[in-house]
């Protein structure tokens, strides 16, 4: 019994020592009628009359002055369940905990403390070691992709004066898929669960970087049809696990190089298909045409027009074609922003601009088991339905995209 009473005492004195340490931080951060009256509403570039965040896919949402402070609103209740909060806020956060003036209390205040890994490192180091070189956290992805297009002198250039800025500003740091959702536009949504560290949350952590386009078409919100996995329940983490987001400790140029990414061939052998015919089906076209060719059911996003200083454009469609890093292999290609402009005002030109092409191949995530042209070999053998051809090529686009233009062979019937 006085054990009992002595643990007792002892988690009162902790809780009350963490309330204490960040007096200040509590008291305001956790009254709403302060936040609402101290959090001033930003005004983000390009807004038109209204003040408006980009939002995970689509239109730039309203931001509402009655719900905007919950950005920085924290749930009390988080306190005492969350650990994360048992050396108390400026731990992280650094200011001053102790003023109850708004600006001496921010003075020096770090937004994002995991932006720095070392931060989140001291209690998670396997993981901070392998993130630190992963591809959501460098985005050397982006570069390694883009600066093909670039000589030497430019990507210089662009690494120096335009990739911190622009390209590398995409970066996800630990808190930005545990605590809240990541920045676009410097505009965050809020916290993921009132500053709770969530494990994940896939809807509103990954779907705000890539709710451009693989979201929505995994959700359905594109064509109203969702994507065959995830009206069985799956979700992003089902299929990325935990060891590809952060990284295996290796530095890849992009995401495909990443070792073991998951392929559809993971769960769906070869060769134990139930149908006879499904089976002579993907014994033919294996290694010939990949799973998406087939099965992705319908129109995706394209974008173009995009970094010319001008609105952005998109358009649904469907483009079959050579994939970039094997031409032999008919895939969904992927039309992606860019120009020749794009960089023109950090001076920037793309002297290799037809180096590479315009289009990506893409795993659409809009997956069906029977679609139009599992159904007919005639869709794609005869009538070429979706295939790029040199008409359907964009405008001004690179030299290099007619290599992707696809020499159907003749059909094999036996």
């Amino acid at each position: 019994m006085k054990f009992t009473y002595f643990l007792m005492f002892i988690m009162l004195f902790a809780a009350y020592s963490a309330a204490g340490n960040n007096e200040s931080c509590i008291q305001c951060h956790t009254d709403e009628s302060i936040m609402k009256s101290l959090v001033e509403i930003p005004i983000t570039k390009g807004n038109t009359g209204s003040n408006a965040a980009i939002g995970p896919a689509g239109p730039p949402p309203l931001i509402r002055s009655e719900t905007y402070y919950k950005r920085y609103y924290i749930d009390k209740v988080v306190l005492d369940k969350d650990p994360h909060f048992g050396n108390g806020c400026t731990t992280c956060h650094k200011g001053d905990e102790k003023s109850t003036d708004q600006e001496k209390a921010h003075k020096g205040i770090v937004k994002r403390p995991s932006a720095d890994l070392k931060v989140c490192g001291d209690c998670h180091d396997d993981i901070a070691k392998t993130y630190q070189s992963s591809l959501h956290y460098t985005a050397q992805g982006l570069l390694s992709k883009i600066s093909r297009r670039f000589s030497k002198k430019e990507e210089k250039v662009f690494t120096e004066k335009a990739f911190g800025q622009s390209c590398k500003s995409c970066h996800a740091s630990c808190g930005d898929c545990h605590v809240s959702s990541p920045a676009i536009d410097g505009i965050r949504n809020s916290f993921l669960s009132g500053h709770r560290f969530v494990k994940k949350d896939e809807g509103k952590t990954c779907a705000v970087c890539h709710g451009g386009s693989i979201y929505p078409e995994y959700t359905g919100k594109y064509n109203g049809s969702p994507d065959v996995h995830y009206q069985k329940g799956l979700m992003c983490t089902d299929c990325h696990k935990k060891g590809h987001l952060h990284g295996d400790g290796n530095v890849y140029a992009n995401k495909d190089d990443v070792k073991n990414r998951p392929k559809c061939k993971d769960c769906h052998k070869i060769g134990a298909e139930k149908k006879t015919t499904a089976r002579l089906a993907h014994s033919k076209h294996d290694g010939k045409v990949s799973c998406y060719g087939c099965h992705a059911q319908d129109e995706y996003r394209n974008c173009s027009g995009c970094h010319e200083g001008k609105t952005s454009s998109s358009k649904t469609g469907f483009i079959l074609g050579a994939d970039p890093g094997n031409n032999k292999l008919l895939t969904t290609l992927r039309l992606i922003p860019i120009s020749r402009e794009t960089f023109l005002k950090a001076g920037i030109r793309m002297e290799q601009f037809d180096a590479v092409t315009d289009y990506r191949a893409t795993p659409v995530h809009n997956i069906k088991k029977i679609t139009g042209r599992t159904r007919s070999c005639d869709v794609c053998h005869v009538n070429k339905k979706g295939f790029l051809t040199k008409e359907s090529l964009i405008k001004n686009g690179s030299k290099a995209n007619e290599s992707l233009i696809f020499r159907m062979p003749p059909l094999d019937i036996n």
